[in-house]
């Protein structure tokens, strides 16, 4: 029976090339296009799943008052992980506080990203040791830890242990161990690890700068060690008052990123769960495709179910026909879907940022991709199976069977629901893109254009007087700023300050930087009061302060410059305000930030010479750097290209979303075609009759137009409110958001109409220019 029924699946496949193959074209779009977003789902899903001790595993996370609101963040104090370990529930501590440096071994320098870490780290963590051992590999203060990849940099086929590693500014660290090279489905980004015992230190409480993870004792209530917790900081320092401590589960840390007063809103896992909807929309549309073109050959296959059925067979044999059909042809278009898959794959995975791949020798795969297949034929084929088994014999051998000039049917009604998905995707891909432009063309309050930064070395600052007038002397650069971090990034947050009418209630957040002067006009910060710190022309800015718009808001000035706040150890004088800028997510809105007078460490911010040439600006800048600092490696960072790395995910999201409604849009008029050429068949003889009447190209253009366009405005009528009410939803979760405009809703509806009547008007119009005479003889 299976054999015969391939048979005639075959026979019927051959007999109507056309229509086949675009049944079978969409539906292989269709299933490549959901393969691939599923590759890409399961890649976010498996984000740092693969740590053995996952479901134990913890992140701190911060909770206090920002702008009147509760807010969340998980960069906590570096005390607080020695803290953490009192409580008994409490099995291991690890910190994590970055490190960029220049490593060196003999001729070979290179820049790298790493990590100071608690040695309890690479115990906790499933990135496993090629060669050291993990309990003691960051025992000693001067120990490293690389990866595979960095060693083969700086040691070539060299054995990387007990190598040493040094620094132009003059340290020497012993490699302790070798990692495996993280994977890709890691939010870690290292190349290396210090020993946390190097920092000879842990700061202060109301510095927040570290990020800890916490692991708990199988079997403890999460709940019940957040209540113990909570207090743990403001316990310790009067300044942390307002403030608690909450753990927050490893594995959600990535899907689930984003608070909303206090509590988690979302996140990674919103995209991921909009991509999975993206996917089911367009395999549906392809299923819809099938269903319709299916059914529309109907009158073809009428005459074999009426013989059958007069000779005997029963409509659940012919259900199970015509479904293994369905399933024939999905399976057909499945391995051209993951051919497809395969081919696109490289250029997907760069388009996206991520390294997606197909295990093709995992059984599990092949299993999930049989489901995915038998899924579709049986989805795309239900629909087509009944209706073709339901036709009467008698009807069907009479030729009286068709019902195809109703005012409803069920293929109308799918034309219509697949066109209300391609308008809900029109609509959606508008507003995403909407929304990323609104983002980029935000006032970010600091002139990005030909600003660097350089990191402030040792060398750098001890010759910073100097450096400073050369670089300005040479034509190179308009001003020079030394600070403890960049305008682009958030380094650091400091909480607990003081200050006099301040609200009982109230303990926010600050960002915090530290500058020596010029640190305003370097970055085009907007000064709307007072001035900018200048230690060298007042000395006793070292406890003076610049606040923007937004502190002075959370600390509710009327006239904050002369105004005094208090940390745990000293007073600090307001001189200046700035208008706010952008130093967090593009989508939130402005945070406070508090820049205080002094800096150790950091960066050096050069605002270079508009009015030259780029390029030699940045040579001769090189040159100044490397002339005072002998053995580093210069490395210029770009405030325009950090700025822009802050759309990286918002951008492919965007792209992604752009690319696949245009897929299901196009799978969408595959199946318009093939409807249109259809009807436009059907229709011969009624053609030829009425152009040999006198009726013209126009008019039966129009005649056979007219129906698809009904159908287009009826689910233009139906997807329209649909669409707004989804797209103000998804608006809400952004705090700085665009505006819903009504041309959205028509630029969506013109586009999906002037889509069907491009797609439609091949096959209209030759059908209405054709020679009625060769019509009528043909028809």
């Amino acid at each position: 029976m299976l054999k015969t029924y391939f048979k005639i699946a075959i026979r019927n496949f051959a007999r109507n090339k056309v229509h086949s193959l675009i049944n079978m074209t969409g539906l292989a779009l269709g299933m490549a296009a959901a393969i691939m977003l599923l590759l890409n789902i399961e890649f976010g899903l498996s984000m740092d799943q693969f740590h053995e001790k996952k479901a134990h595993i913890y992140e701190a996370y911060t909770k206090g008052i920002v702008n009147g609101a509760v807010s969340c963040w998980n960069v906590t104090s570096g005390l607080l992980g020695p803290a953490l370990k009192d409580y008994p529930e409490v099995k291991n501590v690890a910190r994590l506080t970055g490190s960029a440096k220049v490593l060196r071994n003999g001729e070979t320098i290179l820049p790298a990203n790493g990590d100071f870490a608690d040695p309890a780290f690479l115990s906790m963590f499933s990135f496993p040791l090629l060669q050291g051992n993990p309990q003691t590999a960051l025992k000693g203060p001067n120990d490293i830890v690389i990866t595979a990849q960095l060693a083969a940099k700086l040691f070539g086929s060299q054995n990387a242990i007990n190598k040493v590693i040094t620094t132009p500014t003059g340290d020497n660290f012993t490699v302790t161990g070798v990692l495996k090279d993280l994977p890709p489905n890691t939010q870690f980004k290292f190349d290396y690890l210090l020993s946390w015992a190097y920092l000879h230190g842990d700061g202060a409480w109301n510095v927040q700068i570290v990020t800890t993870f916490v692991e708990l004792t199988p079997g403890v209530n999460l709940d019940v060690v957040n209540r113990k917790i909570a207090r743990v900081g403001a316990s310790r320092s009067p300044s942390l008052t307002e403030q608690t401590t909450f753990l927050y589960p490893l594995t959600k840390v990535y899907l689930e990123n984003r608070f909303e007063n206090g509590q988690p809103s979302g996140g990674n896992i919103s995209n991921l769960r909009m991509l999975g909807g993206l996917a089911a929309i367009i395999l549906l549309i392809a299923c819809i495709n099938f269903m319709n073109l299916s059914t529309a050959r109907s009158e073809k296959r009428a005459r074999e179910v009426g013989i059958k059925k007069v000779t005997g067979a029963v409509r659940g044999a012919l259900i199970l026909q015509f479904i293994g059909e369905s399933v024939l042809i999905a399976l057909m278009a499945g391995l051209i879907a993951l051919l497809l898959v395969q081919l696109a794959l490289p250029y997907f995975s760069t388009l996206i940022g991520a390294q997606l791949s197909i295990l093709w020798a995992s059984p599990l795969f092949w299993l999930a991709a049989l489901g995915f297949v038998l899924l579709t034929g049986l989805l795309a084929g239900s629909y087509p199976a009944f209706y073709l088994s339901s036709f009467k014999p008698i009807q069907v051998l009479k030729g009286n069977f068709q019902n195809g000039n109703a005012l409803v049917t069920p293929r109308k009604v799918l034309v219509i629901v697949q066109f209300v998905f391609s308008i809900l995707l029109i609509n959606f891909t508008v507003i995403y893109q909407k929304q990323v432009q609104h983002e980029l063309q935000r006032e970010v309050g600091f002139t990005r254009d030909d600003l660097v930064y350089h990191a402030l070395t040792p060398a750098l600052r001890s010759n910073y007087t100097a450096l400073k007038n050369e670089l300005t002397g040479s034509g190179a650069a308009l001003s020079v700023a030394a600070s403890s971090a960049t305008v682009t990034r958030i380094a650091s947050v400091e909480s607990g300050l003081k200050w006099d009418g301040m609200d009982p209630n109230a303990n926010p957040g600050f960002v915090l930087m530290m500058e020596n002067g010029g640190f305003i006009r370097t970055n085009g910060l907007s000064l709307i009061a007072g001035r900018d710190i200048d230690i060298e022309k007042y000395p006793d800015d070292t406890l003076s302060c610049v606040i923007n718009e937004a502190s002075v808001k959370a600390l509710g000035f009327k006239d904050p410059v002369g105004q005094i706040i208090r940390d745990e150890e000293e007073r600090w004088k307001i001189v200046g305000v700035v208008k706010d800028f952008l130093v967090g997510d593009p989508d939130q809105v402005a945070q406070p930030v508090l820049i205080k007078g002094g800096v150790s460490t950091g960066y050096i911010n050069i605002r270079l010479n508009a009015g030259g040439s780029l390029p030699e600006n940045i040579l001769r800048t090189e040159a100044i750097l490397k002339k005072y600092n002998p053995g580093f490696l210069t490395d210029l960072q770009f405030a325009d290209r950090d700025y822009d790395a802050k759309f990286h995910q918002s951008r492919n999201v965007a792209m992604l979303i752009k690319l696949f409604a245009f897929v299901a849009i196009f799978i969408s008029c595959m199946g318009l075609l093939g409807l249109s050429s259809y009807m436009a068949e059907n229709r011969t003889r009624e053609i030829g009759i009425r152009k040999v009447l006198g009726a013209s190209v126009a008019s039966i253009a129009s005649l056979l137009t007219w129906g698809f366009v009904q159908l287009i405005l009826v689910a233009i009528v139906i997807a329209s409110p649909l669409a707004w009410f989804f797209m103000r939803l998804f608006l809400q979760h952004f705090p700085y958001r665009t505006s819903l405009d009504g041309w959205v809703l028509l630029v969506a509806g013109a586009g999906a109409l002037l889509i069907a009547l491009l797609t439609i008007s091949f096959q209209v119009g030759r059908a209405a220019l054709t020679n009625p005479v060769k019509n009528l003889r043909t028809a």
